[in-house]
């Protein structure tokens, strides 16, 4: 955060100074909504949320160093009193921002939004970024009315790019987040089946992801999935000048697609004469090769996307391929690549929809080359009334896909298990658990050296509590082994 006084805050979120506080107290850290994560001279927003009311943290937050507390009730602690600490830190946040473009006019914001992959891209775009200049991208998925405003309010005057997730449950939602910071650059990746049950059609959120584009000056710029018919079509929605890429189409491209024995995507991205920064300067042209520590062909696409905006950005063509070598994502659970006791576990349980489902068992089909496949998968939520046929669809393709075993977890997700039932799945290829604590104990039982497991579900289906158990399970059993070969030597 940009330092700023107790009075500031106060006067920008119009709110009152209260438990003692004169308005001389200097902000020096973020803002933090979590007492756990609060550092010395930083900003403790009281927020009351679904499940813990963070004014009951407030001595915490002081004891770790907090200068100063925003909070919608008067404590015994400097603090500025507002009525909507949510609204508050929003306008908090614009203002930070207007500031710090004043101070630093080489300040680019770039912002994500997508059906599906925004979180990776995001890490990536981060790495890419970080490494040519002063880089704020969150670690995992701060991406609504609360999470961007918390990301916004770690700039820094030395900050030189600024990256924001934005993630919608409706019409007008990142409209209100670009309200809060409005992007340069603005990268679009797919429109897909996530949220369905709440927009009510893919039109519908087209319509949505769309608002970031709208949001451009015209002096920003739009990077466009040439490949997604309905991403491509936002760009008469976009007052700047269009970017597209992809791996048939597109300005700039990714070609020779592959991906190894162990899923992992390389190609070589193709930079066309032409190509401009956001500053108007040449980017060289060529072809680069990219080789990330990825894996899933659907990971190419986040890869190719994140590295067209930083071109835009910027950053030369060489230096961001070589800035992904070997990279992996700073988010956990996407696709996240663990190995324990002679097993590979593609924990992807952070979130799941149709689309993201079926990419990633492709990705373990294609490890069933080397590898004795299993797939455990949960809940799909946000469907609305397809969720059933989607779930079925899903056990399908599981079998035409020769996935060695199926594990489907909770009662939302048995339509995964019917389905692989009907289309051909016997003699216990498919079977169906009704907690993840079950799931656990079958995987201990029954996962084995050269297994690739998969772990794929919605967040709230609970799957991503698997890896952690199993992982420690496996590598005990590997200790044992090593000791008991060690014994009989």
């Amino acid at each position: 955060m940009l330092q700023t006084t107790a009075r500031e805050i106060a006067d920008l979120t119009g709110g009152a100074l209260v438990g003692g506080a004169t308005g001389d107290e200097i902000v020096t850290g973020t803002a933090a909504i979590d007492s756990r994560d609060v550092g010395p001279g930083d900003l403790f927003a009281a927020f009351d949320g679904e499940h813990v009311d963070g004014h009951d943290y407030l001595g915490a937050a002081r004891d770790a160093g907090a200068a100063l507390a925003l909070v919608a009730t008067d404590h015994d602690i400097p603090a500025v009193q507002v009525d909507d600490v949510r609204a508050a830190l929003s306008a908090l946040a614009r203002a930070q921002l207007t500031r710090a473009r004043r101070q630093n006019p080489q300040l680019v914001v770039l912002a994500v939004t997508g059906s599906a992959g925004k979180t990776g891209t995001k890490d990536l775009l981060g790495a890419i970024l970080g490494a040519s200049g002063p880089t704020v991208a969150p670690v995992g998925s701060l991406n609504n009315e609360l999470g961007l405003p918390l990301t916004v309010l770690r700039l820094s005057a030395e900050t030189r790019f600024l990256v924001l997730e934005m993630g919608a449950r409706g019409i007008g939602h990142i409209a209100q987040l670009t309200a809060i910071a409005r992007p340069d650059i603005a990268l679009v990746l797919n429109v897909g089946s996530a949220h369905l049950g709440e927009f009510g059609g893919v039109d519908a959120i087209a319509q949505a992801k769309g608002e970031l584009v709208e949001a451009l000056a015209p002096h920003g710029r739009a990077i466009l999935n040439a490949e997604d018919r309905l991403v491509a079509g936002m760009a008469p929605r976009s007052a700047a000048p269009v970017v597209t890429w992809g791996f048939t189409t597109g300005d700039v491209r990714g070609a020779g697609l592959r991906l190894d024995e162990q899923a992992r995507v390389s190609f070589s991205l193709e930079v066309p004469e032409g190509l401009t920064t956001l500053d108007g300067d040449a980017v060289s042209p060529g072809s680069f090769p990219v080789s990330p520590d990825l894996l899933g062909e659907h990971q190419a696409a986040n890869v190719l996307a994140a590295l067209t905006a930083a071109l835009v950005a910027g950053v030369e063509p060489a230096a961001a391929a070589a800035t992904l070598e070997g990279a992996t994502l700073a988010s956990a659970q996407r696709m996240q690549a663990l190995r324990a006791g002679g097993v590979l576990i593609i924990d992807d349980a952070y979130n799941a929809n149709p689309d993201s489902m079926k990419q990633a068992l492709k990705t373990l089909a294609h490890l069933g080359r080397s590898h004795r496949t299993v797939a455990v998968l949960g809940e799909m939520l946000e469907l609305g009334p397809d969720s059933v046929r989607l779930h079925d669809e899903i056990g399908r393709l599981v079998v035409r896909l020769n996935i060695g075993q199926l594990y489907v977890v909770g009662t939302g997700a048995a339509p995964i298990h019917h389905g692989a039932s009907l289309e051909g799945s016997f003699g216990g290829e498919s079977e169906h658990l009704d907690t993840v604590d079950e799931a656990i104990a079958v995987l201990e039982q029954t996962v084995r050296p050269g297994d690739a497991v998969l772990l794929k579900s919605s967040r709230d289906a609970e799957l991503r509590r698997i890896a952690g158990p199993l992982v420690e399970h496996l590598e005990r059993l590997d200790d044992h082994d090593q000791s008991q070969t060690g014994a009989d030597q």
